[in-house]
């Protein structure tokens, strides 16, 4: 049997019109964590070494690249900050 990759289990999941409602909802979340898990390792840092910059522990920077924390809007300031970034939201 052929091992599948992730990119093809997703592309296949998400012609569940269940699935792809529910993924949809969450996008926002998984493109934050996809951002900041970039700009982490474009700017050469562990977690750990982010923790530590913004006065937070590595689980926290764990949890909320995993997905599995809703971070205060001060808690990103905090990353963007340490990253060298600026945070901006907007509403669409």
């Amino acid at each position: 049997m052929e091992m599948q990759t992730f990119v093809q289990f997703k592309k296949e999941a998400l012609k569940n019109k269940k699935i792809k409602e529910e993924y949809d909802k969450l996008e926002p979340e998984f493109e934050l964590a996809k951002m900041l898990i970039e700009k982490r390792i474009k700017k050469g840092m562990t977690q750990k070494e982010l923790a530590e910059k913004i006065g937070t522990k590595q689980a926290a920077i764990s949890r909320l690249e995993s997905g599995n924390y809703n971070p205060s809007f001060l808690f990103l300031r905090k990353i963007a900050i340490a990253l060298g970034s600026r945070l901006d939201i907007t509403l669409k």
